[in-house]
């Protein structure tokens, strides 16, 4: 007979842990929150020391009766949701609706969900953290306040539906700014000279370095002409080579910003995408003979830390499994780089180092075993030796100039045996492939073979993927684990920003209610005002301020702001721009509109008339399939760019790659476009073909 009634958020998680708890415990879920302000109304009395008026989520009544009911036939109420902010103020949540005491050691929290864990936390309960919980209510309380006396404002001066919120406007912003940067950016020309050089026992290259002892950067076509001038008679000769060894260090393991960040990367995830699958392996998946576990530790944390139990056992296997040349000497520890963590959990890492991911693959769907795997990959080389490379720099002299070839040989693996981080602005994934250059010596004569001179341009700085805006408001202090994937998604759902090429672009919505924003509420969009606010909801949690004295002191001034902009934001039309496309549904103009995934045609009778297409892009391809169509370029329902023919219906041509106008010179087949970080390069879809572009897009 069960004694004990535990609640968690969710029924997988509920299924792990009852199996670990046995036959005296009732485990059931809440499926998240029970009770938030209400939507239709603000719901905070202001003039009450910002008191807020909590309802039941509506749908919530059958679960609730469910526990409550459930309560009443056990000794003891155990309430584990996760371990942040939210879980607890779930956690009191129910506590409040289910009557228990404040002084009732009910709180259950684990960072896994193993067997060990989960054991371990419930023989250490502990009294709900009301600290924890008021810091999460000062969080909804003043992003309640934001969002619900300023949007009214925009809706009565801009349009319906607007919204504005504390962090989601800063997000904006940056891409507001970025885009700013981007238009007023003035190209600089520059020129490289690479030298094309033999020693005779193999081919290499160097670049101009320098002229007359000087470091010098080419800015003109004219400066480089003197240079090749000088090079027509000139021998090339070894002046200097230096070789040294240098370390590579592996990266720390994932806190929930790098965990995005790299999934974006390396697996194309969007941030909600990598959070939602983050949250399966936590919660707990089946694996045949060993039944449900959680597979990775919580996955909102902002900490590099590792438990010494986690970090014997990761020692264990890189010994037995490499060898003891792939530890380091002492095990490592990683240091938080930003001040504001809280360092409440452990970094993201496998539940067990031991369970490899190819040994339960076939458990997993395609999702959690990508995610799964780099985050296995990435703990087991954060803890591993540090790579050694072999590097080599050689300068040699031709006339008064002097070029500089580079190459570096990994002597020692070390960590890069398992994983290398990815980078969002390197041309290629670093990877191990050795650049090697001939062995040199001071004195020698390389063969000039060619010399060839590139004009390029300097480029304004890139547009923000979802793995740059992350990493840029966590440099800030910009919201906290928790609030990155539903702040991407919110900007995008609001039509503040829609996705170009996997980065973002802000709509004319977007830049008119940063501009009003910028104009009236300058605090809101403040990037150190933001990051202060967020290091004051920290204080809160660590019992260092009073969550009303936080508020209050933001309320004072943001409830001016909201007189004078009453007063004095003149209402905007927005006019939608007019297309030459006529709906054929009722003969009105079409006009373009924006929506999340870019750019689309809407009839200009909306709401009498709700006829929508997408804007058609010509490829100039024939059609392969039928031969009489037109490739264009469409998007998914998921804002996914594919490509078809125009004849569809009548001809179902399909391609998620770009197809090229002319077939494979070996089989005939199609060819098609593709892109890795190298560049562009043309494959055949039958066939083994493949041929580089002849110009790969310059990446300076």
């Amino acid at each position: 007979m069960a004694d004990s009634l535990v609640i968690v958020e969710s029924p997988a998680k509920a299924k792990t842990i009852s199996k670990y708890l046995g036959s005296k415990y009732i485990v059931k879920a809440s499926m998240g929150h029970i009770r938030d302000l209400p939507k239709s109304q603000i719901g905070v009395e202001v003039k009450k020391n910002f008191e807020p008026k909590y309802i039941t989520i509506r749908g919530k009544g059958s679960v609730l009766k469910e526990l409550k009911d459930a309560s009443k036939r056990v000794k003891k109420v155990y309430l584990a949701a996760d371990p942040d902010r939210e879980g607890e103020a779930i956690a009191w949540h129910l506590a409040h609706y289910l009557e228990l005491s404040d002084q009732d050691a009910c709180r259950v929290v684990f960072n896994e969900i193993t067997k060990q864990a989960v054991k371990d936390a419930f023989k250490t309960p502990r009294k709900i953290n009301q600290d924890l919980v008021n810091a999460q209510q000062a969080r909804r309380i003043l992003d309640r306040l934001v969002g619900y006396k300023i949007s009214p404002l925009l809706w009565k001066k801009v349009k319906k539906g607007l919204s504005a919120g504390r962090v989601q406007s800063v997000a904006v912003k940056l891409i507001y700014d970025r885009e700013n940067e981007i238009k007023a950016f003035v190209p600089e020309e520059y020129w490289t000279i690479t030298a094309k050089l033999s020693s005779g026992k193999a081919d290499f290259e160097a670049k101009f370095y320098s002229v007359d002892g000087e470091k010098k950067e080419l800015k003109n076509e004219a400066e480089v002409n003197e240079v090749l001038a000088a090079l027509q008679k000139a021998e090339f000769i070894v002046s200097e080579v230096k070789e040294k060894e240098r370390l590579r260090n592996p990266s720390p393991p994932f806190i929930t910003s790098s965990l995005q960040q790299e999934a974006a990367r390396k697996l194309n995830f969007r941030a909600a995408k990598t959070m939602s699958v983050a949250q399966q392996l936590y919660e707990g998946i089946d694996l045949g003979s060993e039944g449900t576990v959680g597979l990775i530790t919580y996955m909102r944390t902002d900490s590099t830390r590792i438990s010494p139990v986690a970090q014997e056992e990761a020692k264990d296997y890189i010994v037995q499994k490499f060898g003891e040349s792939f530890y380091p000497e002492t095990p490592r520890v990683y240091v938080k780089k930003n001040s504001n963590a809280q360092d409440a959990h452990e970094a993201i890492r496998p539940s067990s180092v031991l369970r490899e991911p190819d040994q339960i693959k076939e458990h997993l769907s395609r999702d959690q075993f990508r995610l799964y795997k780099l985050v296995w990959e990435r703990f087991v080389a954060s803890q591993m030796a540090s790579a050694v490379l072999d590097t080599m720099t050689v300068d040699l002299t031709a006339a008064s100039t002097i070029f500089r070839a580079v190459g570096s040989k990994v002597k020692f693996h070390g960590f890069m045996k398992v994983y290398v981080e990815g980078n969002d602005d390197a041309a290629a994934d670093t990877g191990d492939d050795d650049k090697l250059l001939p062995p040199l010596k001071e004195g020698d004569k390389v063969k000039k073979q060619q010399i060839d001179p590139k004009q390029h341009f300097t480029q304004p700085p890139p547009r923000f993927t979802e793995a740059r805006l992350v990493k840029a408001l966590e440099e800030m202090g910009i919201g906290r684990p928790s609030t990155y994937a539903p702040t991407l998604e919110t900007i995008q759902k609001r039509g503040y920003v829609a996705i170009e090429e996997k980065k973002f672009v802000p709509t004319e919505l977007g830049e008119l209610v940063i501009q009003l924003m910028i104009e009236f509420f300058p605090e809101i969009l403040d990037v150190d005002f933001t990051a202060h606010m967020e290091e004051g909801l920290d204080h809160i949690e660590e019992g260092k301020e009073d969550w009303v004295r936080v508020l209050s002191e933001f309320y004072e001034s943001f409830e001016k702001r909201l007189e004078v902009a009453e007063e004095e934001m003149e209402k905007v039309e927005i006019q939608d721009e007019v297309s030459d496309e006529i709906c054929e549904k009722c003969g009105r103009h079409f006009v373009y509109k924006m929506g999340r995934f870019g750019k689309f045609l809407a009839c200009s009778g909306f709401p009498d008339c709700r006829n929508t297409k997408p804007i058609v892009k010509d490829t100039g391809v024939t059609c392969p399939n039928c031969h009489e169509g037109k490739i264009i370029e469409r998007r998914s329902k998921k804002g996914r760019i594919f490509y078809g023919c125009d004849r569809y219906p009548e001809c179902d041509f399909v391609s998620w790659d770009k197809p090229v106008g002319h077939p494979c010179p070996k089989c005939g087949a199609m060819l098609v476009e593709k892109r890795n970080k190298s560049g562009t390069f043309t494959q055949c879809v039958s066939c083994d073909f493949r041929e580089e572009a002849k110009e790969e897009q310059d990446q300076d």
